[in-house]
Formats: structure tokens, C-alpha cells, sequence
């Protein structure tokens, strides 16, 4: 049998009403905890640019050494954790999280800086692949909508850190950065439901979990096409995030003469509009497929964000918030459309995409501060407008769903 749907043993399968909502809230309250301390260093890139003088190349570089340790281990852990699950490796991921904050709370240049971001990057390789296996084992079968609550908690996450650092680290310094500790330290607290999972691997059962009926009949090279096209439209979509999400504050300091505060609470709107928008797209792919949810998200995007860069301040705001709302849908059903692909599989996929998505925006990052400093800050966004057209090949896809 071909290796890539050769069944593998992984835990029974739950029926929808087996839906383990308490499990759900847990997972994703840590995410939202765990990815609220890591959008802690873009939000503060003003300041470190002000306080030590660094090009945009150099902000570049420290995203690019977050997310490149956060993106490379992550479909390593992911393939261990599928063969040799760690519980209690979910509260350890967390420490490495807390000893990078407290790092770059007392960085005093470049170097230390990027060490610093590189031990939260880590402690985000190991986080992510256990936690989306503890996600799916309480989803009933409902993937869709386990993998949006799950990844809601991270985008609500990723919103709350440039509010938190507009309210906290702005006004106080670099060293208040340490005020987040107590949010790692809850977050390691909460994780002892690796105690419920620990019972949840001890009682399974070693059946095996097959692929969908239309997933099953797939060669080899569709499978591998189908994964590539993945691939491409997670590139699309988290280089244009790394744009906004990294140079949307300075877009609007440079063009609209925003003061750095009211750019910080604009980012939080276009990072919270991602975070609902999250909600929407896993039970929404649950119910009309998530092939759909895909292209709709990713191409749909598209004209708002070309509009962007020639729009009014209050404009471009709201054109951001839409963006956000409908970009960020895609992500869950890109999970899961993968994990129907490679059944029993979570850890290694869910590893990867995360992987790719911390990856390719810590590449978008660097290469849109590199362009920023020989262009514009309003020319990156030209450019990267552009790249949810990309959203078209969604369509080359195999419809796996149709046939169940």
C-alpha cells in the first residue's frame, strides 16, 4: 500500500457527540495565551527601532529568526508526537515561551535580541504540533469546527499582543515586556490537561483511521499536487499577513502621520477581524466543504486588498478589517483538507502547515522590510496586494469531500 495512505494506528474515532467542548476551550485558551506573548514582538518593533536604531532590514531579521525556529522543528515534533505522543510536552514548550520573554525584556542589543525571540520561537515548535493532535482527539469528528476554536484562541491571541503593547510596552519600556510572565505562567497551569490526554492515549483503542472514500482513491502524485497547492496558497496568504502584520503600524505612521498608539490599536482591529474570521471558516467548512472555504477565503480577499493602498486613513483601516475577516478563514480548512489527505497524520501536518505559516511569514518579513528600505513602505503594499489573486489555483484542488 503506498506509504502516504497506508493506515496508521492513532486513537478511536469519537462520534459528534463525543465533542469534548471543555477540552476545546482549555487548547484554545493556551493558544490564545501562547500566541498573545509571541505577537508581543512585532508589536514592539517601534520601539526597538527608536530605542537601538535599527533598519527595517534588521526588524526583518528578528521576525525571520522567530518564525524560522518557530517553523522548522515544527513538522519534526509534529511526526514524533504522531508516533510517540508527550502529554505533558505542551506545559515544557511554555517555558521555553516564558524564558524568552523574560530574554527579551533585558536584551540590550541585536544579538541578544535575536536569541531571545528564537527560545519563544521554539517554544512555538513544540506547542503547536501537540496541541492540534489534543484538538482533533476531542473534536467528535467535527475537524472543521475543532481545529477554528482551537485556532481562534491563537488569532484573538495575535490581536491582543499590539493592544497589550500599546497599553503596557509603549508607555513603559522595554523591560515591561516581563509583565507578561503571568500569562506563561497560567498557560502552564491550564496545560495539565495533558493529564486528560494522557488518559485519552491510555484508553484508546489501536484502530486504524482510514482516509475519505474520495481521499482513499488518490494517487500518489495527486496527493502530492494537492499538497502543493497547499502550499502555494498558505504562501499567498502569510506573505500578505507578514506585510500587514509587521509594517501596517508603519504604513500608517508614514503615510496617514498616525501616532504609533492609534497604529497599534489599528493593527489590534485588523487582527481581531482575523480572529473572528477564523470562527467562521472550520464549521463553515464542516458544512458546504472546505475546498470552497479555501477559495473563497483566499481570492475573495483579494479586491479589498488591492484597494488598500490607495485608500483614505479611515478607509484603509475598515478595508483592513475586511481583509482580515475574510483572509483569515482559510487556514482551518487548509488543516483539516490535509489531514483528510493523510489520515492519522494530525501532529506532522498540523507541524507543517504551522511550520510553513511561521516560515514563509518570517521570509515575507524580511523581504518586505528589504524592499521597504529601496522602495516604500506604501510600494510593499502595492506588492503585496497582489498576492490573494493567487487564491485562482484553489480550483485545481481534488474535490475529497464530494464523495463521502
Amino acid at each position: 500500500m503506498d506509504t502516504l495512505t497506508k493506515p496508521i494506528s492513532a486513537p478511536r474515532r469519537r462520534t459528534t457527540a463525543d465533542t469534548v467542548y471543555p477540552i476545546l476551550l482549555l487548547v484554545s485558551v493556551t493558544h490564545l495565551l501562547n500566541d498573545m506573548m509571541q505577537s508581543v514582538i512585532p508589536a514592539v518593533y517601534p520601539l526597538l527601532k527608536a530605542k537601538f536604531g535599527f533598519s527595517f532590514a534588521q526588524i526583518g531579521l528578528i521576525t525571520l529568526v522567530f518564525q524560522m525556529t518557530s517553523s522548522i522543528l515544527q513538522p519534526f515534533v509534529g511526526r514524533y508526537a504522531d508516533r510517540h505522543p508527550r502529554p505533558y510536552s505542551l506545559a515544557a514548550g511554555m517555558c521555553f515561551t516564558l524564558a524568552g520573554l523574560f530574554a527579551l525584556a533585558l536584551a540590550p542589543g541585536f544579538a541578544p535580541i535575536l536569541l531571545a525571540v528564537a527560545l519563544i520561537g521554539w517554544g512555538s515548535s513544540i506547542f503547536h504540533p501537540e496541541s492540534s493532535r489534543v484538538a482533533q482527539l476531542a473534536s467528535g469528528g467535527r475537524k472543521g469546527l475543532a481545529q477554528s476554536i482551537f485556532q481562534v484562541g491563537g488569532n484573538a491571541g495575535s490581536a491582543f499582543g499590539p493592544l497589550l503593547a500599546a497599553l503596557v510596552v509603549i508607555p513603559y519600556g522595554q523591560t515591561s515586556i516581563m509583565w507578561f510572565a503571568p500569562a506563561a505562567l497560567l498557560a502552564i497551569g491550564i496545560l495539565r490537561i495533558g493529564n486528560w490526554y494522557k488518559r485519552q492515549l491510555n484508553a484508546a483503542t489501536a484502530a486504524p483511521v482510514t482516509a475519505t472514500a474520495a481521499a482513499a482513491e488518490l494517487p500518489r502524485r495527486k496527493i502530492r499536487r494537492a499538497l502543493l497547492i497547499l502550499t502555494v496558497l498558505v504562501f499567498s496568504k502569510y506573505f500578505y499577513i507578514a506585510c500587514m502584520t509587521n509594517y501596517f503600524t508603519f504604513f500608517l505612521m508614514d503615510k496617514f502621520a498616525f501616532s504609533v498608539q492609534d497604529a497599534q490599536y489599528s493593527l489590534f482591529a485588523f487582527l481581531a477581524a482575523s480572529a473572528a474570521g477564523t470562527v467562521i471558516g472550520g464549521p463553515l467548512g464542516d458544512r458546504i466543504g472546505r475546498k470552497y472555504v479555501i477559495w473563497g477565503s483566499i481570492l475573495g480577499a483579494a479586491p479589498f486588498a488591492l484597494m488598500l493602498p490607495y485608500a483614505g486613513s479611515g478607509s484603509a483601516v475598515a478595508l483592513a478589517i475586511l481583509v482580515g475577516l475574510i483572509i483569515s478563514s482559510a487556514f482551518s480548512a487548509i488543516v483539516v483538507y490535509a489531514t483528510d489527505l493523510m489520515p492519522g497524520r494530525v501532529g506532522m501536518i498540523a507541524g507543517l502547515f504551522f511550520g510553513l505559516m511561521f516560515g514563509l511569514g518570517g521570509l515575507g518579513s524580511a523581504f518586505f522590510g528589504w524592499l521597504a528600505d529601496r522602495t516604500s513602505i506604501e510600494f510593499i503594499f502595492r506588492v503585496s496586494a497582489l498576492l490573494p489573486l493567487m487564491g485562482i489555483i484553489t480550483g485545481f484542488l481534488p474535490d475529497v469531500e464530494r464523495k463521502r
